[in-house]
């Protein structure tokens, strides 16, 4: 849904202020601003186009935590080049199929790898540092993998499909709305939020 020019300002305000809060602190949602609506009310009343993009990068990161709970304790390494570059390939591929931009669609997904990586070394070294939140059990990494590739095909599709909104002026303000909506529907904490924030910036183009 389309905002009109009067709302849109004032999300754009909110979400201006909230996008400080999330990255000073890592964990926050958005503050009320005097004069307009606070970030949820305003995420009540319209999403962001790129909304579904942010939802599904953050649905992404949230396989991360299955993916280190099944390599934890075991000699498989975070970085795997080789399953990367298949991700890679997969997602152009998908991208020419969609009429997308093959280069463009790979550099996004480079930040979703490397966003990843992030949740991944974190949780590592939580259950370095306390042994007793480490997992006991270990997903199955193929069907984890099965499931992450359900969710990157979306994602690429989401992307072809709001193409148009990431080459505009307003896009950066849109991200970061979208970016504040996805926080606050799924309470993201810290690790997650700064996970979130590395596998956004290549989705507006300069």
């Amino acid at each position: 849904m389309r905002t009109t020019t009067h709302l849109r300002r004032a999300l754009i305000t909110v979400t201006a202020t909230a996008a400080v809060v999330l990255t000073a602190t890592g964990s926050a949602v958005a503050v009320p601003v005097s004069g307009t609506a606070t970030a949820p009310h305003a995420a009540a009343l319209s999403l962001s186009p790129l909304h579904p993009v942010v939802e599904l990068a953050a649905e992404r990161l949230a396989t991360a935590d299955l993916v280190a709970a099944a390599k934890w304790g075991t000699d498989s390494p975070i970085d795997d080049p080789a399953r990367e570059q298949q991700v890679l390939d997969n997602v152009a591929a998908q991208a020419q199929q969609l009429g997308a931009d093959p280069d463009e669609i790979r550099t996004i997904f480079r930040d979703q790898i490397e966003a990843n990586k992030v949740v991944q070394r974190g949780l590592f070294q939580r259950w370095t540092d306390h042994p007793d939140e480490a997992p006991t059990t270990k997903p199955d990494l193929t069907v984890v993998r099965q499931q992450i590739n359900q969710i990157t095909s979306a994602l690429v599709q989401a992307l072809a499909d709001t193409s148009g909104n990431r080459g505009t002026f307003v896009c950066g303000p849109e991200l970061a709305l979208a970016t504040v909506q996805v926080h606050y529907e799924n309470h993201l904490d810290a690790l997650h939020t700064r996970a979130l924030h590395r596998a956004l910036p290549s989705i507006c183009r300069d």
